[in-house]
């Protein structure tokens, strides 16, 4: 059995004094229990009363903060998540960083063109084929919103389209909870079964609330089954500061807290201990043009802040690396994806997503992919700090070489050479001369020149016949309502 790659880092970043993380959360649970929540789905009232919540104006629920304290107690701080091949491969929570690629872009960038084209299902294949080749792309969501599959079956094609591509473990999307259904059918499928898949889960569900304060009945049910089966659920809201939340960041974070804190309530009296996602999607509203931003410095100090919040609170937490606002491929997407990905790993953000994003988040580009792989990969080999050892140190070898020597052909150079350097795949490292020769390529060209040959070479494992079939059966069976 292979071993998850551990990368907690040394380099840490905080934003909250211990007295703020306080009163942030003696507020959240204030809106909670004071001001309350729609909750439009009977069923979870029912629970909620049942639980000690008061119900008000038909569907107005305020929780008692004892309830979040109990949910809170009982919520895992860690859990795993594994392959496609019930390998392990990631351990969520505390400051474990993992890094992937976001869901339903509406347009994409052509590799072969540089033409932006509508998103097809050919796209999350590919983008899944791609990831599946790069060594530090840790998870999968779509990149693409297919646009040649009827609406109410895209979230089950793109899964479908995704496994069948990588081996690497997934970040969903889905429209209710039949078509979540099909998806955890077709992991019981791979997995050998629902308990083995409730023993190493597959998938993970992203869920969000609607701010302010609402929370819609078809995202209660798969926060609902994914209590039940164990699938691991993400709750994250995505208010916009100034417009579905204050636009202080403080106020920011808070509304975010109450609402992602009233989704855990839910879910651990459902099944408590069952694995859940704390987090928030930060969104800043430019006054001046009113475009959402996915970078900006109040953006990357709400995610330093939520991320501190759930390391506080004990709970795993969503996070975001590796976008721009950009809408082209030029120094300021570099720029963007760098910032916001390093800031991810310094702050010790688990799920990290929407990496290879242009344009606000409408225009996905696999070259930025490729480029945040290398980014991902030179930050977690920057942040492993200094190992200081008797070997390390030196001393034997520089006594041995003594004034004036050199230590090129040095044991010591030939036993740490490949430890202590790390290399780039499309970094230049080559003089100039040899990089005119090579067509001058710019970081886009090279990374774009990667992911040609990583689809070209690179192989994702195939899936069983058998269970192929299995697979076909149960997504060509589905019938939306």
């Amino acid at each position: 059995m292979k071993e998850v790659r551990d990368p907690v880092i040394s380099g840490r970043l905080t934003m909250l004094t211990e007295q703020g993380k306080q009163d942030i959360y003696d507020t959240a649970v204030r809106i909670v229990s004071e001001v309350g929540m729609v909750v439009p789905h009977a069923g979870v009232r029912d629970m909620l009363a049942a639980a000690g919540a008061t119900v008000d104006g038909g569907d107005l629920v305020r929780l008692t903060p004892a309830m979040v304290d109990k949910a809170r107690s009982t919520a895992p701080a860690e859990f795993g998540v594994y392959d496609r091949n019930g390998e392990p491969a990631m351990d969520v929570g505390h400051y474990h960083s993992y890094f992937g690629t976001g869901s339903d872009l509406m347009n994409v960038y052509d590799l072969e063109t540089g033409e932006v084209h509508e998103s097809q299902l050919a796209d999350v294949a590919r983008a899944a084929h791609l990831c599946d080749g790069l060594p530090n792309i840790d998870f999968i969501m779509s990149c693409a919103h297919p646009h040649d599959v009827p609406p109410a079956r895209t979230y089950l094609e793109s899964f479908r389209a995704m496994i069948s591509n990588t081996t690497k473990p997934m970040v969903m999307t889905a429209e209710n909870a039949a078509d979540l259904e099909v998806m955890w059918k077709i992991a019981c499928a791979l997995r050998g079964g629902e308990d083995e898949l409730r023993a190493k889960p597959y998938f993970i569900m992203y869920g969000e609330p609607v701010s302010p304060l609402k929370h819609a009945v078809e995202v209660l049910d798969k926060l609902l089954f994914c209590a039940d089966k164990g699938i691991p659920a993400i709750y994250s809201p995505a208010p916009s500061a100034g417009a579905t939340a204050p636009i202080t960041q403080a106020g920011h974070i808070v509304l975010a807290v109450a609402e992602s804190l009233f989704g855990l309530v839910i879910h651990q009296l459902r099944k408590p201990g069952a694995p859940f996602i704390f987090g928030m999607g930060p969104v800043k509203i430019d006054m001046s043009t009113l475009q959402a931003l996915y970078n900006s410095a109040e953006y990357y100090t709400t995610i330093l802040g939520i991320c501190e919040m759930a390391k506080w609170l004990d709970l795993p937490n969503w996070g975001y690396a590796g976008s721009s606002d950009s809408h082209v491929p030029d120094a300021q997407a570099g720029m963007d994806a760098a910032e916001l990905t390093l800031l991810s790993m310094q702050a010790g953000s688990n799920l990290n997503h929407d990496i290879g994003y242009l344009a606000f988040g409408l225009i996905g580009a696999l070259e930025l992919v490729v480029m945040t792989d290398e980014i991902v990969s030179l930050n977690r080999r920057t942040l492993e700090g200094i190992d200081v050892n008797p070997d390390t140190l030196g001393f034997d070898v520089i006594a041995k070489v003594g004034p004036g020597g050199n230590f090129l052909r040095e044991k010591h150079t030939a036993k740490y050479v490949r430890s202590q350097q790390w290399m780039p795949t499309i970094l230049n490292r080559k003089t100039r001369e040899n990089w005119k020769a090579d067509g001058s390529p710019d970081l886009w060209e090279r990374a774009r020149r990667r992911a040609l040959g990583i689809l070209a070479d690179h192989k994702p494992e195939p899936i069983p016949a058998d269970v192929v079939a299995k697979i076909d059966e149960l997504a060509d069976a589905y019938r939306p309502a």
